[in-house]
Protein backbone atom coordinates (compact mmCIF):
# COMPACT_ATOMS: atom_id res chain seq x y z
CA UNK A 1 0.00 0.00 0.00
CA UNK A 2 1.31 3.22 -0.76
CA UNK A 3 1.16 6.54 1.31
CA UNK A 4 -1.57 8.37 1.03
CA UNK A 5 -1.34 12.11 0.05
CA UNK A 6 -2.40 14.65 3.08
CA UNK A 7 -1.36 17.46 4.78
CA UNK A 8 1.75 18.74 4.06
CA UNK A 9 4.32 20.13 7.20
CA UNK A 10 6.36 23.16 6.48
CA UNK A 11 7.79 24.14 9.36
CA UNK A 12 7.00 24.65 13.33
CA UNK A 13 4.80 26.90 14.54
CA UNK A 14 3.78 28.86 12.01
CA UNK A 15 1.05 31.71 11.58
CA UNK A 16 -0.27 29.92 8.74
CA UNK A 17 -0.28 26.86 10.86
CA UNK A 18 -2.42 28.46 13.60
CA UNK A 19 -4.52 29.86 11.52
CA UNK A 20 -5.50 26.60 10.14
CA UNK A 21 -6.55 25.80 13.66
CA UNK A 22 -4.16 23.14 15.17
CA UNK A 23 -2.89 23.14 18.19
CA UNK A 24 0.08 20.73 17.41
CA UNK A 25 1.31 19.12 14.34
CA UNK A 26 2.23 15.81 15.84
CA UNK A 27 -0.30 14.18 18.40
CA UNK A 28 1.17 10.79 20.36
CA UNK A 29 -0.59 8.59 21.89
CA UNK A 30 1.44 5.94 24.00
CA UNK A 31 4.73 6.82 25.25
CA UNK A 32 5.97 3.65 24.64
CA UNK A 33 9.33 2.75 22.79
CA UNK A 34 7.63 3.46 19.11
CA UNK A 35 5.57 6.41 20.13
CA UNK A 36 8.59 7.97 22.27
CA UNK A 37 10.95 7.98 19.60
CA UNK A 38 8.46 9.30 16.84
CA UNK A 39 8.05 11.87 19.21
CA UNK A 40 11.88 12.73 19.47
CA UNK A 41 12.42 12.32 16.09
CA UNK A 42 9.54 14.40 14.94
CA UNK A 43 10.47 17.25 17.63
CA UNK A 44 14.15 17.43 16.44
CA UNK A 45 12.58 18.38 12.52
CA UNK A 46 10.87 20.96 14.16
CA UNK A 47 7.78 19.94 14.47
CA UNK A 48 5.62 20.89 17.52
CA UNK A 49 4.74 17.60 19.35
CA UNK A 50 2.63 16.25 22.26
CA UNK A 51 2.90 13.14 23.94
CA UNK A 52 -0.43 11.54 25.83
CA UNK A 53 0.46 7.93 28.00
CA UNK A 54 -1.63 6.96 31.05
CA UNK A 55 0.84 4.75 32.60
CA UNK A 56 4.91 5.32 32.97
CA UNK A 57 6.76 6.73 30.06
CA UNK A 58 8.71 3.73 28.81
CA UNK A 59 6.06 1.35 27.76
CA UNK A 60 5.54 -2.53 27.89
CA UNK A 61 9.55 -2.78 27.05
CA UNK A 62 11.47 -0.45 29.87
CA UNK A 63 8.52 -0.57 32.60
CA UNK A 64 7.49 -4.46 32.59
CA UNK A 65 8.48 -5.93 29.22
CA UNK A 66 11.99 -6.34 28.12
CA UNK A 67 14.26 -4.45 30.23
CA UNK A 68 12.93 -5.90 33.27
CA UNK A 69 13.03 -9.19 31.58
CA UNK A 70 16.46 -9.07 30.91
CA UNK A 71 17.53 -8.18 34.46
CA UNK A 72 15.68 -11.35 36.10
CA UNK A 73 17.29 -13.70 33.10
CA UNK A 74 20.81 -12.73 34.56
CA UNK A 75 19.33 -12.95 37.86
CA UNK A 76 18.39 -16.87 37.23
CA UNK A 77 21.71 -17.22 35.21
CA UNK A 78 24.13 -16.97 38.13
CA UNK A 79 22.59 -20.06 39.76
CA UNK A 80 24.49 -22.17 37.46
CA UNK A 81 27.26 -19.62 37.60
CA UNK A 82 28.34 -20.81 40.92
CA UNK A 83 28.22 -24.31 39.75
CA UNK A 84 30.42 -23.92 37.18
CA UNK A 85 32.79 -21.79 38.95
CA UNK A 86 33.81 -25.11 41.13
CA UNK A 87 35.31 -26.69 38.09
CA UNK A 88 37.41 -24.12 37.44
CA UNK A 89 38.83 -24.21 41.05
CA UNK A 90 36.42 -21.61 43.00
CA UNK A 91 35.32 -22.78 46.57
CA UNK A 92 31.49 -21.36 46.30
CA UNK A 93 29.83 -20.57 49.97
CA UNK A 94 26.29 -21.88 49.06
CA UNK A 95 24.50 -19.21 47.89
CA UNK A 96 21.06 -17.39 49.43
CA UNK A 97 18.81 -15.89 46.95
CA UNK A 98 16.98 -12.89 48.06
CA UNK A 99 13.90 -12.07 46.03
CA UNK A 100 12.78 -8.97 47.54
CA UNK A 101 16.35 -7.51 46.57
CA UNK A 102 16.19 -8.33 42.97
CA UNK A 103 12.51 -7.16 42.89
CA UNK A 104 13.68 -3.60 44.60
CA UNK A 105 16.78 -3.14 42.90
CA UNK A 106 14.96 -4.12 39.39
CA UNK A 107 12.59 -1.16 40.15
CA UNK A 108 15.30 1.48 40.99
CA UNK A 109 16.86 0.60 37.53
CA UNK A 110 13.19 1.14 36.19
CA UNK A 111 12.63 4.58 37.80
CA UNK A 112 15.83 5.24 36.81
CA UNK A 113 15.34 4.58 32.94
CA UNK A 114 11.78 6.13 32.97
CA UNK A 115 13.51 9.46 34.34
CA UNK A 116 15.94 9.52 31.49
CA UNK A 117 12.77 8.86 28.92
CA UNK A 118 11.19 11.65 30.13
CA UNK A 119 14.11 13.95 30.30
CA UNK A 120 14.98 13.17 26.30
CA UNK A 121 11.25 13.94 25.37
CA UNK A 122 11.86 17.12 27.35
CA UNK A 123 14.81 18.41 26.02
CA UNK A 124 13.69 17.97 22.92
CA UNK A 125 10.28 20.32 23.92
CA UNK A 126 7.77 17.27 23.64
CA UNK A 127 4.72 18.65 26.00
CA UNK A 128 3.89 15.54 28.06
CA UNK A 129 0.67 14.58 28.70
CA UNK A 130 -0.12 12.33 31.58
CA UNK A 131 -3.85 10.95 30.93
CA UNK A 132 -5.55 8.31 28.73
CA UNK A 133 -6.51 9.96 25.09
CA UNK A 134 -8.80 8.96 22.61
CA UNK A 135 -9.26 9.41 19.23
CA UNK A 136 -12.26 11.72 18.48
CA UNK A 137 -11.55 12.02 14.20
CA UNK A 138 -8.97 12.82 11.93
CA UNK A 139 -7.47 15.60 13.06
CA UNK A 140 -9.10 15.63 16.89
CA UNK A 141 -7.59 14.10 20.21
CA UNK A 142 -9.80 14.04 23.20
CA UNK A 143 -7.40 14.45 26.66
CA UNK A 144 -9.56 12.17 28.97
CA UNK A 145 -7.96 13.43 32.94
CA UNK A 146 -9.06 17.24 31.44
CA UNK A 147 -11.22 16.55 28.63
CA UNK A 148 -9.59 19.00 26.81
CA UNK A 149 -10.24 18.76 22.64
CA UNK A 150 -6.50 18.78 20.81
CA UNK A 151 -6.61 19.60 17.11
CA UNK A 152 -3.57 18.02 15.76
CA UNK A 153 -2.14 17.90 12.05
CA UNK A 154 -1.46 14.28 12.24
CA UNK A 155 -2.36 11.55 14.98
CA UNK A 156 0.38 8.59 15.99
CA UNK A 157 -1.12 5.71 17.96
CA UNK A 158 1.09 3.99 20.03
CA UNK A 159 -0.78 2.46 22.52
CA UNK A 160 0.97 -1.25 22.53
CA UNK A 161 -0.74 -4.20 23.65
CA UNK A 162 -1.76 -6.09 26.49
CA UNK A 163 -1.35 -9.50 27.71
CA UNK A 164 -4.36 -11.92 27.55
CA UNK A 165 -5.62 -13.31 29.75
CA UNK A 166 -7.17 -17.02 30.17
CA UNK A 167 -11.44 -17.28 29.36
CA UNK A 168 -11.64 -20.61 31.39
CA UNK A 169 -13.31 -20.62 35.27
CA UNK A 170 -10.93 -19.26 37.65
CA UNK A 171 -9.07 -17.55 34.63
CA UNK A 172 -8.74 -14.17 37.05
CA UNK A 173 -6.97 -16.09 39.75
CA UNK A 174 -3.88 -16.62 37.14
CA UNK A 175 -1.24 -13.38 36.55
CA UNK A 176 0.39 -12.46 33.31
CA UNK A 177 3.85 -10.46 32.98
CA UNK A 178 2.69 -7.62 33.81
CA UNK A 179 2.14 -8.50 37.77
CA UNK A 180 5.38 -11.17 37.39
CA UNK A 181 7.14 -8.29 38.04
CA UNK A 182 6.27 -7.51 40.98
CA UNK A 183 5.50 -10.59 42.97
CA UNK A 184 6.18 -9.72 46.81
CA UNK A 185 7.86 -13.31 46.54
CA UNK A 186 8.94 -16.45 44.65
CA UNK A 187 7.03 -19.37 44.79
CA UNK A 188 7.65 -22.32 45.26
CA UNK A 189 5.66 -23.84 41.94
CA UNK A 190 4.40 -22.19 39.36
CA UNK A 191 2.60 -23.07 36.25
CA UNK A 192 2.53 -20.86 33.15
CA UNK A 193 0.56 -21.21 30.38
CA UNK A 194 1.66 -20.78 26.66
CA UNK A 195 4.44 -21.75 24.47
CA UNK A 196 5.75 -18.38 23.25
CA UNK A 197 8.58 -16.13 23.69
CA UNK A 198 7.32 -15.02 27.17
CA UNK A 199 6.45 -18.36 28.58
CA UNK A 200 9.34 -20.02 28.02
CA UNK A 201 11.22 -16.60 29.11
CA UNK A 202 9.36 -16.60 32.76
CA UNK A 203 10.04 -20.74 32.56
CA UNK A 204 13.29 -19.76 32.42
CA UNK A 205 13.79 -17.33 35.02
CA UNK A 206 11.59 -19.11 38.07
CA UNK A 207 13.47 -21.94 37.33
CA UNK A 208 16.92 -20.58 37.59
CA UNK A 209 15.44 -18.88 40.80
CA UNK A 210 14.60 -22.13 42.49
CA UNK A 211 10.50 -23.08 41.78
CA UNK A 212 9.79 -25.72 40.51
CA UNK A 213 8.04 -24.97 37.08
CA UNK A 214 5.25 -26.28 35.33
CA UNK A 215 5.11 -25.13 31.68
CA UNK A 216 1.80 -25.94 29.70
CA UNK A 217 0.89 -25.33 26.15
CA UNK A 218 -1.81 -26.64 24.10
CA UNK A 219 0.74 -27.21 20.70
CA UNK A 220 2.76 -30.18 20.21
CA UNK A 221 6.36 -27.85 20.54
CA UNK A 222 7.02 -24.71 22.40
CA UNK A 223 7.72 -21.44 20.18
CA UNK A 224 5.13 -21.91 17.27
CA UNK A 225 6.88 -20.58 14.03
CA UNK A 226 10.76 -21.53 14.99
CA UNK A 227 12.85 -24.11 13.45
CA UNK A 228 12.22 -27.44 14.44
CA UNK A 229 15.51 -28.07 15.47
CA UNK A 230 15.31 -24.86 17.49
CA UNK A 231 12.22 -26.22 19.06
CA UNK A 232 13.18 -29.53 19.74
CA UNK A 233 16.20 -28.63 21.75
CA UNK A 234 14.74 -25.98 23.83
CA UNK A 235 11.89 -28.64 24.87
CA UNK A 236 14.72 -31.69 25.27
CA UNK A 237 16.65 -28.97 27.43
CA UNK A 238 14.30 -27.46 29.79
CA UNK A 239 13.07 -31.29 30.87
CA UNK A 240 16.64 -31.75 31.77
CA UNK A 241 16.58 -28.71 33.69
CA UNK A 242 14.08 -30.18 35.86
CA UNK A 243 10.72 -28.15 34.17
CA UNK A 244 8.24 -30.16 33.94
CA UNK A 245 6.74 -29.42 29.42
CA UNK A 246 3.40 -30.43 29.25
CA UNK A 247 2.53 -29.97 25.20
CA UNK A 248 -0.77 -30.92 23.79
CA UNK A 249 -2.67 -30.09 26.58
CA UNK A 250 -4.69 -26.81 27.83
CA UNK A 251 -5.95 -25.74 31.42
CA UNK A 252 -9.75 -25.78 31.60
CA UNK A 253 -10.19 -24.30 35.24
CA UNK A 254 -8.61 -22.99 38.45
CA UNK A 255 -9.62 -23.22 42.27
CA UNK A 256 -7.99 -21.51 45.18
CA UNK A 257 -7.64 -23.88 48.11
CA UNK A 258 -6.40 -22.89 50.94
CA UNK A 259 -3.66 -20.89 50.39
CA UNK A 260 -2.64 -22.88 47.05
CA UNK A 261 -4.06 -22.65 43.06
CA UNK A 262 -5.69 -26.55 41.71
CA UNK A 263 -5.23 -26.08 38.39
CA UNK A 264 -7.23 -28.77 35.76
CA UNK A 265 -5.87 -29.65 32.79
CA UNK A 266 -7.50 -31.09 29.24
CA UNK A 267 -5.72 -34.36 30.17
CA UNK A 268 -7.77 -34.65 33.64
CA UNK A 269 -4.64 -34.09 35.62
CA UNK A 270 -4.87 -31.57 38.53
CA UNK A 271 -1.51 -29.29 39.40
CA UNK A 272 -1.41 -28.04 43.25
CA UNK A 273 0.70 -24.72 42.57
CA UNK A 274 1.63 -21.01 44.11
CA UNK A 275 1.33 -18.98 41.18
CA UNK A 276 -0.70 -19.73 37.33
CA UNK A 277 0.88 -17.25 34.35
CA UNK A 278 -0.81 -16.58 32.02
CA UNK A 279 1.60 -15.97 28.59
CA UNK A 280 -0.74 -16.69 25.77
CA UNK A 281 0.26 -13.99 23.92
CA UNK A 282 -0.91 -10.17 24.03
CA UNK A 283 -3.61 -8.13 22.26
CA UNK A 284 -3.51 -5.17 20.68
CA UNK A 285 -4.73 -2.07 23.25
CA UNK A 286 -7.29 -0.32 20.92
CA UNK A 287 -10.31 -0.94 22.80
CA UNK A 288 -12.10 2.31 23.67
CA UNK A 289 -9.69 4.17 21.55
CA UNK A 290 -12.04 5.79 19.37
CA UNK A 291 -10.99 4.05 16.61
CA UNK A 292 -14.26 3.31 14.79
CA UNK A 293 -15.18 6.84 14.77
CA UNK A 294 -12.50 8.23 13.01
CA UNK A 295 -13.51 5.70 10.30
CA UNK A 296 -11.03 3.60 11.17
CA UNK A 297 -11.72 -0.57 11.86
CA UNK A 298 -9.47 -2.85 13.70
CA UNK A 299 -8.93 -6.61 12.02
CA UNK A 300 -10.36 -9.27 14.14
CA UNK A 301 -7.34 -9.51 16.39
CA UNK A 302 -7.68 -5.63 17.45
CA UNK A 303 -4.97 -4.68 15.14
CA UNK A 304 -4.67 -1.75 13.31
CA UNK A 305 -4.36 -2.10 9.90
CA UNK A 306 -1.97 0.50 8.26
CA UNK A 307 0.56 0.70 5.23
CA UNK A 308 4.13 -0.05 4.81
CA UNK A 309 4.39 3.50 5.84
CA UNK A 310 2.70 2.82 9.11
CA UNK A 311 -0.40 5.15 7.94
CA UNK A 312 -3.93 3.93 8.33
CA UNK A 313 -6.94 4.25 5.92
CA UNK A 314 -7.16 7.58 7.34
CA UNK A 315 -4.57 9.55 5.59
CA UNK A 316 -4.00 11.74 8.73
CA UNK A 317 -3.88 9.16 10.99
CA UNK A 318 -0.63 6.38 11.79
CA UNK A 319 0.18 3.62 13.99
CA UNK A 320 3.52 1.90 15.27
CA UNK A 321 4.57 -1.16 17.55
CA UNK A 322 2.36 -3.41 19.13
CA UNK A 323 -0.93 -1.90 18.01
CA UNK A 324 -0.45 -3.13 14.41
CA UNK A 325 -0.22 -6.64 12.84
CA UNK A 326 3.42 -6.30 12.70
CA UNK A 327 6.01 -8.51 14.62
CA UNK A 328 5.76 -7.30 18.06
CA UNK A 329 9.52 -6.37 18.89
CA UNK A 330 10.78 -3.21 19.95
CA UNK A 331 12.85 -2.14 17.54
CA UNK A 332 10.43 -2.76 14.81
CA UNK A 333 8.39 -0.40 17.19
CA UNK A 334 11.13 2.44 17.27
CA UNK A 335 12.02 1.83 13.44
CA UNK A 336 8.72 2.52 12.58
CA UNK A 337 8.18 4.74 14.79
CA UNK A 338 11.38 7.02 13.52
CA UNK A 339 10.45 6.36 10.18
CA UNK A 340 6.84 8.01 10.76
CA UNK A 341 8.71 11.01 11.82
CA UNK A 342 10.87 11.08 9.22
CA UNK A 343 7.88 10.68 6.30
CA UNK A 344 6.16 13.22 8.01
CA UNK A 345 7.95 16.32 8.83
CA UNK A 346 11.76 15.07 7.59
CA UNK A 347 10.73 15.23 4.17
CA UNK A 348 12.24 11.73 3.87
CA UNK A 349 8.75 9.43 2.50
CA UNK A 350 10.28 5.82 4.73
CA UNK A 351 8.26 2.55 4.09
CA UNK A 352 9.43 -0.46 6.70
CA UNK A 353 9.93 -3.67 5.25
CA UNK A 354 9.84 -6.24 7.87
CA UNK A 355 12.07 -9.27 6.70
CA UNK A 356 15.52 -10.51 8.29
CA UNK A 357 14.26 -8.86 11.48
CA UNK A 358 17.04 -10.60 14.16
CA UNK A 359 15.28 -12.01 17.28
CA UNK A 360 16.32 -13.23 20.65
CA UNK A 361 14.46 -15.52 22.84
CA UNK A 362 16.06 -15.28 26.29
CA UNK A 363 15.59 -18.46 27.59
CA UNK A 364 18.89 -20.53 29.17
CA UNK A 365 20.09 -22.11 27.18
CA UNK A 366 19.53 -18.52 24.78
CA UNK A 367 18.34 -18.87 21.54
CA UNK A 368 18.90 -16.32 18.38
CA UNK A 369 17.70 -16.54 14.89
CA UNK A 370 17.39 -14.50 11.63
CA UNK A 371 16.04 -15.31 8.63
CA UNK A 372 13.96 -18.36 7.51
CA UNK A 373 13.33 -21.47 8.93
CA UNK A 374 14.53 -24.86 6.94
CA UNK A 375 10.42 -25.52 6.28
CA UNK A 376 10.15 -22.15 5.41
CA UNK A 377 12.89 -22.01 2.76
CA UNK A 378 11.90 -25.53 1.59
CA UNK A 379 8.61 -24.41 1.12
CA UNK A 380 9.97 -20.97 -1.03
CA UNK A 381 12.68 -23.08 -2.62
CA UNK A 382 12.58 -26.71 -2.43
CA UNK A 383 15.31 -27.88 -1.93
CA UNK A 384 18.09 -25.97 0.29
CA UNK A 385 21.66 -26.40 1.52
CA UNK A 386 21.72 -27.36 5.65
CA UNK A 387 25.24 -26.77 7.82
CA UNK A 388 24.68 -27.29 11.23
CA UNK A 389 26.94 -28.16 14.42
CA UNK A 390 26.14 -29.23 17.98
CA UNK A 391 29.26 -29.20 20.42
CA UNK A 392 30.59 -28.39 23.96
CA UNK A 393 31.46 -24.95 25.11
CA UNK A 394 34.92 -24.88 26.18
CA UNK A 395 33.98 -22.94 29.26
CA UNK A 396 31.85 -26.49 29.93
CA UNK A 397 34.85 -28.72 29.80
CA UNK A 398 35.80 -28.12 33.28
CA UNK A 399 32.41 -27.26 34.95
CA UNK A 400 31.10 -30.50 33.39
CA UNK A 401 27.90 -28.34 32.03
CA UNK A 402 25.92 -30.88 29.76
CA UNK A 403 24.32 -28.15 27.71
CA UNK A 404 25.73 -27.83 23.92
CA UNK A 405 25.32 -25.15 21.84
CA UNK A 406 24.05 -25.91 18.51
CA UNK A 407 23.78 -24.07 15.10
CA UNK A 408 22.78 -24.05 11.81
CA UNK A 409 23.18 -22.54 8.70
CA UNK A 410 20.15 -22.24 5.61
CA UNK A 411 21.63 -21.90 2.13
CA UNK A 412 20.47 -21.62 -1.47
CA UNK A 413 21.94 -24.39 -3.35
CA UNK A 414 22.65 -22.32 -6.41
CA UNK A 415 23.08 -18.48 -5.66
CA UNK A 416 24.78 -19.49 -2.08
CA UNK A 417 22.58 -17.52 -0.17
CA UNK A 418 22.28 -17.40 3.61
CA UNK A 419 18.80 -17.66 4.05
CA UNK A 420 18.43 -18.39 8.12
CA UNK A 421 20.37 -18.38 10.77
CA UNK A 422 18.98 -20.30 14.11
CA UNK A 423 21.33 -20.53 17.23
CA UNK A 424 20.70 -22.16 20.60
CA UNK A 425 23.52 -21.46 23.26
CA UNK A 426 25.67 -19.15 25.27
CA UNK A 427 25.21 -15.10 24.19
CA UNK A 428 22.95 -16.39 20.95
CA UNK A 429 21.30 -12.91 21.09
CA UNK A 430 24.79 -10.97 20.79
CA UNK A 431 26.06 -13.31 18.19
CA UNK A 432 22.53 -13.26 16.01
CA UNK A 433 22.39 -9.34 15.87
CA UNK A 434 25.71 -9.57 14.04
CA UNK A 435 24.40 -12.06 11.60
CA UNK A 436 21.63 -10.36 10.70
CA UNK A 437 23.99 -7.47 9.79
CA UNK A 438 25.89 -9.57 7.12
CA UNK A 439 22.56 -11.02 6.07
CA UNK A 440 21.34 -7.85 5.40
CA UNK A 441 23.82 -6.81 3.43
CA UNK A 442 23.40 -10.01 1.50
CA UNK A 443 26.11 -12.45 2.55
CA UNK A 444 26.48 -16.19 1.00
CA UNK A 445 28.28 -19.17 2.28
CA UNK A 446 31.14 -18.27 0.98
CA UNK A 447 31.30 -14.49 2.11
CA UNK A 448 31.24 -16.69 5.49
CA UNK A 449 33.76 -19.11 5.06
CA UNK A 450 36.44 -16.41 3.66
CA UNK A 451 36.21 -14.85 6.72
CA UNK A 452 39.07 -15.15 9.35
CA UNK A 453 37.84 -17.05 12.26
CA UNK A 454 38.29 -15.61 15.96
CA UNK A 455 39.89 -18.47 18.02
CA UNK A 456 38.65 -19.73 20.38
CA UNK A 457 34.97 -18.95 20.38
CA UNK A 458 31.54 -20.67 19.91
CA UNK A 459 30.71 -17.94 16.76
CA UNK A 460 34.03 -19.49 14.85
CA UNK A 461 31.61 -22.52 14.48
CA UNK A 462 29.88 -20.04 12.31
CA UNK A 463 32.58 -19.78 9.58
CA UNK A 464 34.09 -22.84 9.82
CA UNK A 465 31.35 -25.23 9.21
CA UNK A 466 32.14 -26.96 5.58
CA UNK A 467 30.23 -30.29 5.28
CA UNK A 468 26.49 -30.06 4.31
CA UNK A 469 24.39 -32.08 6.82
CA UNK A 470 21.53 -32.80 4.35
Amino acid sequence: MELIKSEVFQGSASSAQNAEGFDTDLFVIGGGSGGVRAARIAAGHGARVMLAEEHRVGGTCVIRGCVPKKLLVYASRFAHDFRDAEGFGWTVPTPHFDWNSLITNKDAEIDRLENVYQSNLEKTKVEILRSRAVVEGAHEVRVVKTGRLVRARFILIAVGANPSTLPVPGGDLAITSNEAFYLTKRPDHVLIVGGGYISVEFAGIFAGLGSRVTLVHRGDKLLRGFDHAIQDRLGDTYRKRGIEVLLGRKVEDIRKVGGFLEVRLSDGTIRRVDEVMAATGRKPHTKGLGLEGAGIVPDDDGAIPVNDHCQTKVPSIYAVGDVTNHPHLTPVAIREGHAVADTLFGGRPTPIVHELIPTAVFSTPEIGTVGLTEAAARHQYGHVTIFQATFRDMKATLSGSEERTFMKLITHPSTDKVLGVHIVGHEAAELIQLVGVAMTMGATKADFDRTMAVHPTAAEELVTMRTPSN
